[in-house]
C-alpha cells in the first residue's frame, strides 16, 4: 500500500516536522527511498522474515520510516511507549524475543539499554547518535546505515511477499491491570480497519487533500492505525505535533482536516475555551449558553425555525473564532481510546465542530465503530460498526466483534487468547447495546463495574467523567465495590486551586488542609450528586497526594487511570472513609 501510494504521489509533501522555527517536509519519494534503504540495511544485519524488531520513538517522521522499513524487510514491528521504564522494556524485549531495537534519542536509550544488554537483541539503531557498542550489542547510526545501503524503492516493493494473514506488528497493550500483553495484528487487520475508516471519510466528508496532525503516541494502536496507516491509504500529509504544550499553536499552523484524539484532551480544550470566553465578558458568555441550548435541543431531535436567527448570529460571531483555533478547515475530530462524556461532545457540537466518538480495542484493529454524520451523530453512542466489522451483543450484554480486523491472538499467550477469542468472536469485556439505527452504546466495562453491597451495579467511568467536568476537579477515581455507597479520590484542578487561593489572599502551600478549600471541592461533588441516582452518589471524598500520571504508574500512556495501582496506594485511606 505504501509503495503504491509513493509512486502515485511522487515529489508531493508527505511527512512534516518543525525544525529551526519552521515546518519542513519529506516527499513521498524521499520517504520511500529511506524505507527501502533501511529495509536493506536491516536485512544486511542478519534479520530474517518474521523477526520482531522493537521501535522506541516519539512521534516524528523517522517513526513512520522505521515502521515501514521493518515490515518491508519482512520483519514484525514491536512499537513501545517512550515513557516505559527499564523494567517495562525488559518485559517486552523478553516476551517478544526482539532481535533488534530502533530508538530515537540518547535520552530514551538510557532506560532502554540496560534492558537490551540483558536481552537476546544483537544490535541497536539510533535515529540520533548513541554510545558505541556495549557487551554483545552493536550500535549503529540511522543516517550511516541508510547511506551505506541505498536501495531502489520499486525493487523493494517487488520483493514483498507478505500476505494479509501475515503478522505486521505486536502491540503491547498498556494495560489498566497486570503486565502488558502483546496483541498480534496482521496486515489484513490493519488494512481492513483503515479501509473501513477511509470509506467513512470518503462517504461522509469527501476525500480531498487530507492533512493529519499526529499527536497521540504512535505506539498506541489508535494512532498507529488511525494517525499513520489511514493517512497513507488516503494519500494524506502528516504533521507531527511538538507536544502538548505546543499543540494549540501546531493545530493553527498545520491546519489539519482530521485529527484523532483521546477524550481527556477534549476535556482540557473545553475547559480552556470556556475560560477564554468567560474572560471576554457577558455577551460572549450569553452566546455560549445559547449555542449549548440549541445543540442540546437538536441532539434530542428538536430542530426549530425559531432558532435560525440565533444560529446565524453564532455562525458570524462565536463559531468562526473557535474554528480558527482549530486551523479553519477541520472536517472532524475523532475521539477514541476511552469513553467520551456526552456533555463534552455536545460542547464541541455547539461550537460548530464535528466531533465523532469512536470505539475500539487494540485487539480489533483497533477501530470497531464510529459515529457518522450520514447516520446521525448521537453523543451517547459510538456509532455503527465500520464496513467489514460484525458486532453482536451476548446474552450477558458483552459486546462481541468478528471480522478480519480481529487480532490473531496474544503473542505467546495461549491461555489469554482462548479467553478473548471464542468461535471467531472477540469478547471485548465491554457491556453495551445496539440502538434502532444500528449504533453501539457502551454502558459499562465488564471488569470495572462496581457492585455495591446490595448488588447494584455502578459504572465508575460515568461518575468520574461527570466529576472531572467540574472546574474544581482535575482527576477523580470512585471506589465502593461491595460497600454501602461510593467514595471518591480527587485531584483538584491546579489552575482553579491557584485562583481560589488568590481570592482568599493566601498561597497554595498546605491548602489541602484548609476547611474552606475542602468545602469548595465538596460543593463541586454535591453538584454532580444532584444529577446522579442514589446508588451513584459520592458520599465522602479524600484528596490524592499528587496527580495521576504515566510517570507514577497511575495512568496508562493512553490516559486511562490504572485503578489497581491507585487502589493499592490509597486503600487504607479509602477504607477509612467507611468508618465512623
Amino acid at each position: 500500500m505504501f509503495f503504491a501510494r509513493a509512486r502515485e504521489m511522487g515529489d508531493l509533501p508527505f511527512l512534516w516536522r518543525k525544525a529551526a522555527g519552521g515546518w519542513r517536509s519529506l516527499s513521498w519519494t524521499e520517504v520511500a527511498q529511506q524505507v527501502a534503504s533501511l529495509a536493506a540495511a536491516l536485512k544486511a544485519q542478519g534479520l530474517k522474515p518474521g523477526d520482531p524488531v522493537m521501535l522506541v520513538s516519539e512521534n516524528r517522521p523517522e517513526f513512520c520510516i522505521a515502521d515501514l522499513a521493518i515490515m518491508a524487510a519482512g520483519c514484525v514491528t514491536v512499537p513501545t511507549y517512550t515513557t516505559n521504564t527499564t523494567r517495562d522494556h525488559q518485559h517486552i524485549l523478553t516476551d517478544s524475543g526482539a532481535r533488534a531495537v530502533i530508538v530515537s534519542t540518547a535520552k530514551l536509550a538510557q532506560a532502554l539499554m540496560p534492558a537490551v544488554l540483558r536481552s537476546q537483541a544483537s544490535f541497536v539503531v539510533g535515529m540520533e547518535p548513541l554510545r558505541g557498542a556495549q557487551g554483545h550489542v552493536s550500535c549503529h547510526v540511522w543516517t550511516d546505515l541508510i547511506a551505506s545501503h541505498i536501495a531502489d524503492p520499486d525493487a523493494c516493493a517487488a520483493e514483498q511477499t507478505a500476505g494479509r494473514e501475515d503478522l505486521a506488528c505486536i502491540i503491547y497493550t498498556s494495560g489498566t491491570g497486570g503486565a502488558p500483553r502483546g496483541v498480534m495484528q496482521h496486515h489484513g487487520a490493519i488494512l481492513c480497519n483503515i479501509e473501513g475508516a477511509g470509506r467513512l471519510v470518503s462517504e461522509d466528508f469527501g476525500w480531498d487533500d487530507e492533512v493529519f496532525l499526529s499527536f497521540l503516541p504512535l505506539s498506541h494502536a489508535y494512532e498507529h492505525s488511525g494517525g499513520q496507516f489511514l493517512p497513507i491509504m488516503l494519500a494524506a500529509q502528516i504533521y507531527y505535533a511538538e507536544g502538548l504544550e505546543k499543540l494549540a499553536s501546531n493545530i493553527e499552523e498545520a491546519r489539519p482536516t482530521i485529527m484523532v484524539v483521546v477524550p481527556r484532551l477534549f476535556e482540557v480544550l473545553r475547559a480552556r475555551i470556556i475560560k477564554s470566553i468567560e474572560k471576554q465578558g457577558k455577551f460572549p458568555v450569553w452566546l455560549l449558553s445559547q449555542a449549548l441550548r440549541i445543540a442540546a435541543k437538536e441532539q434530542r431531535g428538536g430542530k426549530s425555525v425559531a432558532d435560525l436567527p440565533m444560529k446565524l448570529l453564532l455562525d458570524r460571531t462565536l463559531r468562526p473564532k473557535i474554528a480558527k483555533r482549530f486551523g479553519g478547515r477541520m472536517k472532524a475530530l475523532v475521539s477514541g481510546g476511552a469513553p467520551l462524556n456526552p456533555d463534552v461532545g455536545l460542547f464541541f457540537d455547539a461550537m460548530g465542530l464535528t466531533l465523532l466518538q469512536g470505539y475500539g480495542q487494540t485487539e480489533a484493529g483497533p477501530v470497531v465503530s464510529c459515529n457518522r454524520p450520514r447516520t446521525g451523530i448521537a453523543m451517547d453512542t459510538v456509532g455503527p460498526p465500520l464496513n467489514g466489522v460484525e458486532v453482536k451483543i451476548a446474552e450477558d450484554g458483552e459486546i462481541l466483534v468478528r471480522g478480519e480486523l480481529v487480532m490473531q491472538g496474544y503473542w505467546r499467550n495461549a491461555a489469554e487468547t482462548e479467553k478473548a477469542l471464542k468461535d471467531g468472536w472477540l469478547h471485548t469485556g465491554d457491556i453495551g447495546e445496539i440502538d434502532g439505527k444500528g449504533r453501539i452504546r457502551i454502558t459499562d466495562r465488564k471488569k470495572d463495574l462496581i457492585v455495591n453491597d446490595k448488588g447494584d451495579n455502578v459504572s465508575p467511568q460515568k461518575v468520574e467523567g461527570m466529576l472531572t467536568l467540574q472546574p474544581e476537579i482535575g482527576q477523580a477515581m470512585v471506589y465502593g465495590d461491595r460497600r454501602p455507597h461510593l467514595v471518591g479520590l480527587l485531584v483538584p484542578d491546579p489552575e482553579w486551586t491557584r485562583e481560589w487561593a488568590a481570592t482568599q489572599g493566601r498561597g497554595v502551600e498546605g491548602i489541602e488542609a484548609d476547611a474552606a478549600y475542602q468545602a469548595a471541592l465538596r460543593a463541586a461533588v454535591d453538584r454532580v450528586n444532584d444529577d446522579l441516582s442514589v446508588t451513584e452518589r459520592v458520599r465522602r471524598i479524600i484528596l490524592a497526594d499528587e496527580p495521576f500520571t504515566i510517570e507514577n504508574g497511575e495512568m496508562t500512556p493512553s490516559m486511562k487511570i490504572r485503578r489497581h495501582v491507585i487502589r493499592a496506594r490509597y486503600q487504607e485511606r479509602l477504607d477509612a472513609l467507611y468508618k465512623g
